[in-house]
């Protein structure tokens, strides 16, 4: 399967039907429409230099065009997070696989204070750019069969990359993942057989283009299959979202817990009564955020996990399978294995260790890095660095990364069972994150990160119930805010930095 050609043959089969609801512009976009301008785009995008080709827009339909183009002209997208330090990750992109030109939009850089950079190309200058000629070209190409149009456009393999996304960054410099049409389309497969996706559905797409999740569902899954798919830029609008789905009648939500704790705060009783499956991912759900929704709209949140280099989905939980704590069972195609951390040898039922996923949803490899890519992928088994085990009944428990395991005292302590224990003893408006800080005489100590203030004695005596004393934090530090990637992910990196200024300046 090859994505753009994909998209053409549902543009046919579905002309006069809404494509994109974009509720950031306030546009309509039906199949028609949209091939019109993919093509008009494509033609535009192929005076620049083939091969790569960054772009750094939020979700609206010129985000979903300009990637369609990129793919029709022969060129790769190369997504580029703007949600923090965008001229950086600009640059970072360029030189990391060597290209120079960027789509970007000229109200994008306004609103995020993102100076001009070589090679930066405004989507409002192209728009002005097109002739009437132009217009009436791409219409007469429009107008004839799918076959044809897919015969003028770029072909190539089901092997080639789709497109780079870069990891998160939350834990150390973050690497370009070269994704497959093949690999995503294994993802899209799987997950139309796990939830039953049909083109009758409606797609809030409201998570990052650069970001695996949104890139997979918010993007390919919906537009390969003929649904609408309604684009939002913000997606920690909670108020304006709970409205969109509701105007919209979404039947598809997915997001972090940190998002859908937003969606819970702010929403109103009918705001989801037209969604079918509210899945996140990312990171743990908490028990509260699921008995949140159940309580307040009836609605069963599914938890699943992936990872960006797996495109991204390796377990889900359905509705046919759904163990609510877990991260679900290995999605059609996909092989899960869990081995000991030292030893290599695969781990038995309940037996904690790391998480290997073999599949064809696994990345080509990092780009212009084999030395990690060969370290990463081992006889066709991705190391995901996470920790889990696996249930009598084949679902998968993440546990949390490897590292975030300290070994105190020969103990191996988890952070994150850590954290689960806190967040049952504080209310959910107070967010923590526990991070370790080098200690001269230990190795290393635990220090919990809060939002808000505690009565650290009370919270201890709590905690040491249900912990050893090895595990317990020997310190709390409040943060304003809990810093997050764009994507909604916790930021480790950035976290535990700020842990260790406040923890050596005190």
């Amino acid at each position: 399967m090859l994505f753009h050609h994909e998209f053409i043959k549902m543009a046919k089969k579905y002309e006069k039907k809404l494509a994109i609801v974009d509720k950031t512009l306030n546009r309509l976009v039906s199949y028609k429409k949209a091939l019109i301008g993919s093509l008009i785009l494509a033609k535009k995008f192929k005076k620049y230099p083939e091969g790569f080709i960054g772009i750094m827009l939020p979700n609206t339909a010129g985000t979903v065009l300009s990637v369609l183009a990129a793919l029709m002209s022969g060129r790769i997208p190369v997504m580029i997070n703007y949600s923090t330090g965008a001229e950086l990750n600009c640059k970072y992109a360029q030189k990391k696989c060597a290209f120079t030109t960027i789509i970007t939009s000229q109200a994008l850089c306004q609103k995020i204070n993102c100076s001009h950079i070589d090679g930066m190309v405004y989507l409002e200058d192209i728009m002005k750019s097109i002739t009437f000629f132009n217009k009436i070209r791409a219409a007469i190409k429009a107008g004839s069969s799918a076959e044809n149009i897919i015969n003028s456009v770029h072909h190539g393999s089901e092997n080639d990359t789709l497109v780079i996304l870069f990891t998160s960054g939350s834990e150390k410099d973050p690497k370009a993942v070269q994704l497959t049409h093949k690999n995503i389309s294994s993802n899209y497969a799987s997950l139309i057989k796990a939830f039953k996706f049909s083109s009758d559905d409606i797609f809030l797409a409201n998570l990052p283009y650069f970001h695996s999740f949104g890139q997979t569902a918010n993007l390919w899954v919906p537009m390969a299959t003929g649904m609408t798919i309604v684009t939002y830029a913000n997606p920690l609008d909670f108020k304006k979202i709970c409205e969109i789905i509701r105007e919209e009648k979404a039947t598809l939500v997915g997001g972090t817990p940190t998002f859908f704790w937003g969606y819970l705060r702010n929403s109103k009783q009918g705001d989801f009564d037209s969604v079918r499956i509210l899945l996140t991912g990312a990171d743990k759900c908490p028990d509260a955020l699921r008995d949140g929704f159940l309580k307040e709209h009836n609605k069963i949140l599914l938890e699943a996990y992936g990872a960006t280099e797996t495109s991204p989905a390796i377990t889900v939980n359905n509705f046919e399978h759904n163990r609510p704590g877990s991260v679900g069972r290995p999605i059609d195609g996909v092989q899960v294995r869990v081995e000991n951390y030292e030893t290599g040898e695969a781990c038995s039922t309940g037996e904690i260790g790391k998480i290997l996923v073999k599949g064809d949803n696994v990345m080509k490899g990092y780009f212009d890095d084999f030395e990690q890519t060969s370290l990463s992928i081992r006889h066709g088994w991705y190391d995901t660095g996470d920790m889990g085990y696996m249930d009598a009944d084949g679902y998968l428990w993440h546990v949390g990364r490897l590292k975030r395991f300290l070994k105190i005292g020969g103990e191996m302590i988890s952070l994150i069972k850590v954290e689960d224990v806190l967040e049952k003893i504080l209310p959910p408006e107070n967010e923590c994150c526990v991070v370790e800080v080098p200690d001269s005489i230990r190795g290393a100590r635990i220090v919990a990160a809060l939002t808000q203030p505690v009565d650290e004695k009370t919270t201890l005596k709590k905690m040491s119930g249900q912990l050893p004393a090895i595990a317990l934090p020997y310190k709390f530090v409040v943060l304003t805010e809990m810093p997050k990637t764009g994507s909604g992910k916790i930021d480790f990196r950035t976290i535990t930095d700020k842990v260790r200024d406040i923890i050596h300046g005190s």
